[in-house]
């Protein structure tokens, strides 16, 4: 387990109800870096996704590069926790690492409605197939 991931662990076991659970998300959401207006093109828009969103993502001497964004705060929200979990994988770790059973430790999958986790899942589906 990476130290990024045993923050998100610690920070979220931490909170007692969903609701701080989901303010906690929408904190994350706001800490996301903006991805440039010319970026937020239809080519890189996933398919699966209720929200708008744009996914970049690279292997470059084997590390694993993510630039995603959402118009929605939620999936901005679970996308910093996405983009969180990967950071500093190579892409042989990111293989190994399953990032859907993180979020369900986390206990967020099972407060998402189905199409938000369609999403994510769709998501996670993308990162998978870079690596």
């Amino acid at each position: 387990m990476t130290e990024n991931q045993q923050q998100l662990i610690t920070q979220f076991d931490a909170m007692r109800s969903w609701e701080d659970k989901y303010r906690h998300i929408l904190r994350l959401g706001k800490s996301l870096t903006m991805m440039d207006e010319s970026l937020k093109v239809d080519d890189v828009l996933l398919s699966g996704c209720e929200s708008k969103v744009w996914f970049y993502g690279e292997v470059s001497n084997q590390q694993l590069s993510l630039n995603i964004y959402s118009d929605a705060k939620i999936v901005r929200g679970l996308v910093a926790i996405i983009v969180e979990s990967f950071a500093g994988m190579t892409a042989l770790d990111a293989k190994d690492f399953d990032c859907l059973l993180f979020l369900e430790e986390l206990g967020l999958i099972s407060h998402l409605s189905p199409s938000r986790g369609n999403g994510i899942r769709a998501i996670i589906s993308e990162i998978n197939n870079l690596v």
